[in-house]
């Protein structure tokens, strides 16, 4: 199972799956939904949080959320 926390920077991605009742509804609000494109676009110096990009919207997510999140990479 690949997730956000398995990317590497720049590489792309759709989200496949999201558990919904663990995931924060901030995250869900800001576009982090099955379907929607996000990119990793920088790792913390000690490797959390992760910063991405989701439908043009940059957040910062932890390592054990971004591991809940299920992707599909994009060629």
């Amino acid at each position: 199972m690949l997730t956000i926390a398995s990317l590497k920077i720049g590489q792309h991605a759709i989200i496949k799956d999201i558990s919904i009742d663990v995931v924060p509804l901030k995250l869900l609000e800001m576009g982090c939904l099955p379907g929607n494109e996000v990119s990793l676009i920088h790792i913390a110096p000690l490797k959390d949080p992760l910063f991405i990009d989701i439908n043009g919207c940059h957040m910062a997510i932890r390592k054990e959320m971004a591991k809940l999140i299920e992707v599909e990479l994009i060629s």
